[in-house]
């Protein structure tokens, strides 16, 4: 990341910046997928449990980017038209891309509307949010279940809501 970047910024070199950006990055990411899996049990990792965290990370996820889009529509109507309803979008954890996305969207209607670094201010809020939950519910779990892994914390309180 941080060697396509340099590529980038500096200049030079177009094509292995096009290249690190592009082709590289996703060999990387591929064998980085084959390092970790290699070292998952499929017993473990394919259980109804793995279903149920993904279903429930999705949900949190779409639930989040309709609850900033509501928001952001609020504040919208409430200043009259002075925040983009866009950079509620932008308010789940999802860094950089949720940002980028909605400066893509705001820019398909008007080119000259750049959202990106407005959206930053969101998305890292929704960081910082998702650290916060996460520290309060290991805490309140920690409390009631003692001795045990996260994992089985975990795997309780989702039990439990589901």
């Amino acid at each position: 990341l941080m060697l396509g970047n340099l590529f980038k910024e500096s200049g030079v070199v177009d094509r292995l910046s096009t290249q690190a950006q592009n082709g590289l990055m996703n060999t990387i990411t591929i064998f980085l997928g084959i390092a970790v899996g290699s070292k998952a049990k499929g017993e473990i990792f394919l259980s109804l449990d793995t279903l149920k965290i993904i279903a429930l990370g999705l949900f949190a996820f779409v639930i989040g980017t309709i609850g900033g889009l509501l928001v952001a529509k609020i504040m919208c109507k409430v200043t009259k038209g002075q925040i983009n309803p866009l950079i509620g979008s932008a308010g789940v954890s999802a860094v950089p891309m949720a940002a980028r996305i909605s400066e893509d969207v705001g820019r398909e209607y008007d080119p000259q509307n750049h959202l990106l670094m407005h959206a930053m201010g969101p998305n890292v809020a929704g960081v910082i949010g998702s650290a916060i939950a996460a520290g309060i519910l290991i805490a309140c779990f920690n409390g009631y279940v003692d001795g045990t892994a996260t994992a089985d914390i975990i795997n309780a309180a989702i039990n439990s809501i589901v």
